[in-house]
């Protein structure tokens, strides 16, 4: 397996990569790339891999993306792990989603954040390298605590069972002769009929991948925290009357009732989690385990780790707007608010390169570009035409002073090239 951090190479573009001759027999002085589809037309590079027939050498690029994938499948993975641009502090993801996801709102806007290739060849790693599994079960208890809070539905289920000279709902007759009368039971007979209560296949469902989850957390030392804890005991007891007795079959067939959202992410993130460990809570436990090849998109994480932060400074309906379209178009975050005349287009970028240096004229066109759009300045409730819309560029930084969002200073810093264009660093918590 290859072993690289996220953005390889970004000080000096096509870094060399040291392999092992067996892995250079693998490769076949080759090139290879992959790419994360973060929506239908938008693309992100995860690794370039180049070979340099002059030296002999192969170079590498990778962007921002982390996880585990193929290089050549089935033969040669690689690795990217979460660091930015530094080989000692490690970036604490699951306290960036842990963050985010106490703002209500962030868990519409989780589409895309990751990918999983349920269908490609699983991939050996050890279990400080699955960055996939505990996100899964942070997104899956932070659902279901919402789901909790509401209180659990109630609906109609099936129950089979074997009554004793008794008929209730449907006689299964084949399995009541089978069972039953060719055993002189005669006056046994196995019944379906119908329930209305909490032991539902939803929450049976979601019972089942509490249990898995419990499991992932016990052997992971990145879980065992106070606030997961305080997740696990706060959603256990409403639990307690469910079964997580629940076949594949049932799984596969469910409907969704449209006036219970959150159920519906909990059901698929659920159906992910299960797939993930192949339905055996047994694997959970192993220091060693395959996983299907996974991207987990870290800019997109920084996003919604920010839209929390924004939105504790900035707490009233629509002062902080996510990811709206404007003509196909789709700013990161658009501030509107009162409070201090705030009307701002913001850029969310994952680059501490900004704390050295100055904004690229790709970003600088880019959410200036966003601060022209009529339709935008309309939502923002500009009506002077003469008016440059305020544009800032929110970005990582590994020695911010701020871990949160200052209101004098938002708009503090001007770029020397462009009006109106500023730029502001948050600290991004750390390992």
């Amino acid at each position: 397996m290859i072993v690289v951090n996220e953005h390889y190479g970004y000080k000096y573009e096509n870094s060399l990569l040291e392999l092992s001759e067996e892995q250079k027999v693998i490769l076949q002085q080759q090139n290879f790339s992959q790419h994360f589809q973060r929506s239908k037309n938008t693309n992100e590079l995860c690794f370039d891999i180049q070979f340099n027939e002059k030296d002999e050498a192969y170079r590498l690029n990778s962007s921002y993306i982390v996880g585990v994938n193929w290089i050549v499948k089935g033969k040669l993975p690689i690795y990217i792990k979460p660091k930015l641009n530094n080989d000692i502090t490690e970036v604490n993801y699951l306290l960036m989603l842990f963050e985010a996801l106490k703002e209500t709102e962030n868990i519409k806007h989780l589409d895309n954040l990751y990918s999983i290739d349920f269908n490609a060849p699983l991939i050996q790693i050890e279990q400080q390298q699955d960055l996939l599994s505990p996100l899964l079960i942070l997104e899956f208890l932070t659902i279901l605590k919402q789901i909790v809070k509401k209180g659990l539905k109630k609906s109609y289920y099936d129950v089979t069972q074997n009554l004793n000279t008794r008929v209730k709902g449907k006689i299964l007759v084949n399995a009541s002769v089978k069972k039953n009368h060719t055993k002189s039971k005669m006056h046994f007979n196995y019944c379906k009929y119908q329930e209305f209560g909490y032991n539902s296949i939803e929450n049976r469902l979601l019972k089942k991948t509490l249990e898995f989850a419990k499991a992932v957390i016990s052997n992971h030392k990145t879980l065992s925290t106070e606030s997961v804890k305080y997740l696990i005991n706060y959603i256990s007891p409403a639990f307690t009357n469910v079964s997580s007795v629940i076949s594949l079959k049932e799984v596969t067939n469910l409907k969704h009732n449209p006036f219970f959202k959150e159920y519906k992410s909990a059901v698929q993130i659920s159906k992910i989690i299960l797939k993930r460990f192949s339905y055996n809570i047994s694997q959970v436990s192993e220091t060693k385990y395959k996983t299907p090849p996974f991207w987990i998109d870290m800019p997109k994480l920084f996003e919604l780790y920010l839209f929390k932060k924004l939105k504790e400074v900035f707490p009233l309906r629509n002062e902080v707007i996510y990811h709206k379209k404007f003509h196909s178009l789709e700013p990161d975050i658009l501030l509107n608010s009162k409070c201090g005349n705030f009307k701002v287009v913001i850029d969310a970028k994952y680059k501490p390169r900004y704390e050295e240096g100055q904004i690229s004229h790709k970003d600088a066109a880019q959410v200036s570009g966003y601060g022209r759009l009529k339709s935008i300045r309309k939502e923002l409730e500009i009506k002077n035409d003469n008016l440059l819309t305020d544009t800032l560029i929110i970005y990582t930084s590994n020695d911010s002073k701020n871990s949160d969002i200052v209101i004098d200073e938002l708009l503090s810093q001007e770029d020397k090239r462009y009006l109106k264009l500023y730029k502001y660093s948050i600290q991004i918590p750390v390992m």
